[in-house]
């Protein structure tokens, strides 16, 4: 059997190895066909490296693994089709090599709707990645002194769907622009896009300080695109008032318990008049 391990490792088929004793002595306690034992060696081996993969994937995507579609409060955005949404999760869209595009005020949840789909797409095997948009420029700007640049590049262009958060949170870097466009301009029609933006299309041009490239941006990006825009109130605005109301109910609570009754005011008194004429 050592020899039989020996060149199990040389195949780099660690799970048969840690499997093999135990696989074996469950073959003939149950006697099962040479085949069947192949199989269940075959199963130890291919489930370990899925699971390998998923991690791997999952890491080099830098998606936050807590923000999934079952912590997602779509009963405070009610104007939210959630049925949509759940279709754009299945991730048919990469196939299709479509992009989807998250419109709304900060704080309204779109990040996190691009990560639940970024995770869901890790799910099924697929290449993700999240950068926020100015950190993609400045990475881009930075490599080409120090001769990384088509390396860097590849980064962005290899992954099936490439997720570009906060575009529009500040202004584009002008030595950035080129670099942005040739991004978009690659995975047209090769890879797909989720963006997350709190701008409006017309506001783009503004945005780019040149409304040429800003037009030529859009028109590749909303080719094949699902616009969602995602209305309502910011959570973080939500979660303040909420801790608002609480303190101001507990400091209520508090003056109640501090404040004397009237007739308990009274009582005092009387007893402080009675002890001075004593």
């Amino acid at each position: 059997m050592e020899a039989l391990k020996t060149q199990l490792r040389t195949l780099k088929l660690s799970s048969m190895v840690d499997g093999l004793e135990m696989r074996n002595k469950h073959a003939l306690e149950n006697q099962i066909s040479y085949l069947e034992f192949l199989e269940l060696l075959v199963e130890d081996e291919f489930v370990r490296r899925q699971s390998n993969s998923y991690q791997n994937r999952l890491r080099d995507s830098k998606l936050h693994s807590q923000k999934i579609l079952d912590t997602y409060d779509f009963s405070f955005q009610p104007e939210l089709d959630k049925r949509m949404v759940y279709e754009l999760a299945s991730c048919r869209f990469i196939e299709q090599k479509s992009n989807i595009i998250f419109m709304g005020k900060p704080g309204v949840g779109k990040t996190h709707l691009a990560h639940a789909i970024g995770l869901e797409a890790i799910k099924k095997g697929k290449k993700v990645l999240f950068v926020h948009t100015n950190e993609l420029m400045e990475k881009l700007y930075a490599s080409r002194a120090d001769g990384s640049y088509h390396y860097t590049m590849q980064k962005y262009l290899k992954p099936d769907l490439l997720i570009l958060g906060e575009l529009g949170f500040k202004k584009m870097p002008q030595y950035g622009m080129d670099d942005f466009f040739e991004i978009i301009r690659h995975r047209y029609e090769t890879g797909s896009l989720i963006i997350t933006t709190n701008r409006n299309f017309e506001d783009w041009g503004a945005l780019f300080g040149d409304k040429v490239i800003a037009s030529a941006i859009i028109d590749r990006i909303v080719h094949h695109a699902v616009i969602v825009k995602v209305t309502g109130t910011s959570y973080r605005v939500k979660n303040f008032a909420e801790v608002q109301d609480l303190y101001k109910k507990e400091e209520s609570q508090h003056t109640k318990r501090g404040r004397p009754k009237k007739n308990e005011e009274q009582n005092t008194e009387q007893e402080e008049e009675n002890f001075e004429n004593e």
